[in-house]
């Protein structure tokens, strides 16, 4: 399961982001939030990786500085 998100991820990153990308969207925050949550679930496993991530999500929005944030 592990491994199919990580695949899942890496997909986003290279197929959709880049079409935000063209259209002026960008992540706030370094490292990117898709990157975070792979980290996330390396780090931590499935259910806690992805939990961080969506927590990183709901962070990531227009009110928000953004900046440079690692997972712990």
């Amino acid at each position: 399961m592990k491994r199919l998100l990580i695949f899942l991820l890496e997909k986003y990153k290279k197929i959709i982001s880049p079409m935000f990308k063209s259209v002026g969207i960008n992540c706030k925050y370094y490292p990117s939030c898709s990157e975070y949550m792979k980290q996330a679930i390396e780090k931590y496993g499935c259910l806690k990786g992805i939990y961080l991530g969506i927590k990183r999500l709901i962070r990531c929005n227009p009110f928000s500085k953004g900046g440079y944030d690692p997972l712990n």
